[in-house]
């Protein structure tokens, strides 16, 4: 397992980290709490050593089966815990709150449910412009001085957004989408975050699964699966991305005897950021996490991917559907 180690801290994280939203449940069509726990416990055995969640993430759900999960490892100390904050919610209905009422509120509920007294990265779920960003920034400056985290983060935020911050409180790591698929990043987040010495923990590393090769044209998504509004995952948009998916598969077996799903998660790490989350909801789903390591994509091969990306998709889409909105409707 490949390790870094987080700026302006003493934190080592493993490059690969578990994404944890789709554990919730929430969006995802529901969960199951034991598979969870026990796909958490195979990525730590794994190697892997930093879990990523939020509270929004069925509503306190993943938190508290992340929390489970810690305690039946045993090994706090040896585990890297990402949370966030600044969303707030009723019922199913979201929306940005970082105002520091609300994120002293929510940094308590989150230690309860992880049954942990201190977070290792805390970062602001989606810029709120409603709020100054030094107050945003003073809060989990304060909470930092505290002891109460390790290290601050933000996600979602734009390169301006995060120099606004900055004037209050250093940034310490930033998580913005990032895939094969989805690279708005590359024009301004990635440089900026380089520039200014952030490490970039990229989300959605396999697209919602369309990087994983095991979608087809007739799978079906139930419930409240955020699949089922994703544009992605429409026609014919949809056919495009499969095609793409396969042509990429082929590329993989050909040139490194590795399948797509692996090709996708060595990209982000090739291309510039520092950890790819990697979504899970069964043990069996970490297994492929070895076939990342030990291997590079030179710049041959990402111009060949790129190739592929431009015969494959004429009707690409970002992941901008994902945001939530500004403040709560009446």
């Amino acid at each position: 397992m490949e390790f870094i180690r987080i700026p302006g801290t003493g934190i080592r994280v493993s490059r690969i980290g578990l994404g944890t939203w789709a554990i919730g449940g929430w969006m995802w069509g529901g969960t199951d709490e034991q598979a969870s726990i026990k796909t958490i416990l195979a990525a730590l055995e794994s190697g892997i050593n930093l879990i990523d969640t939020a509270p929004i993430y069925g509503f306190g759900r993943s938190e508290e089966i992340v929390g489970k999960a810690i305690a039946q490892h045993g090994k706090r100390d040896s585990v890297v815990i990402a949370t966030k904050a600044g969303l707030e919610w009723m019922e199913t209905r979201v929306w940005r709150n970082s105002g520091r009422q609300r994120l002293l509120k929510e940094i308590d509920d989150s230690l309860k449910r992880l049954g942990t007294d201190y977070i290792d990265i805390y970062q602001i779920h989606w810029p709120d412009q409603s709020v100054a960003f030094e107050e945003t920034a003073q809060t989990l400056l304060d909470l930092k001085q505290r002891g109460t985290i390790k290290a601050i983060g933000v996600s979602n935020y734009s390169p301006e957004q995060m120099a606004a911050f900055g004037k209050t409180a250093l940034i310490n790591t930033a998580q913005p989408p990032y895939n094969i698929f989805e690279r708005g990043i590359e024009k301004d987040i990635l440089p900026y975050c380089k520039n200014s010495n952030i490490s970039v923990l990229a989300y959605g590393a396999l697209c919602r699964g369309l990087l994983s090769g095991r979608m087809k044209p007739d799978t079906s998504f139930t419930g409240d699966d955020l699949r089922k509004t994703d544009p992605k995952f429409r026609q014919p948009r949809y056919g495009q991305y499969l095609n793409a998916v396969e042509a990429l598969d082929r590329f993989a077996q050909k040139n490194y005897g590795k399948r797509v799903i692996h090709l996708a998660v060595r990209w982000i790490l090739d291309q510039g950021a520092d950890i790819a989350l990697w979504g899970a909801r069964r043990p069996g789903q970490i297994d492929a996490v070895r076939e990342v390591e030990g291997w590079s994509l030179n710049e041959n091969a990402k111009r060949e991917i790129d190739r592929i990306l431009t015969d494959a998709i004429k009707e690409p889409v970002g992941p901008e559907f994902m945001a939530p909105p500004a403040r709560a409707r009446a």
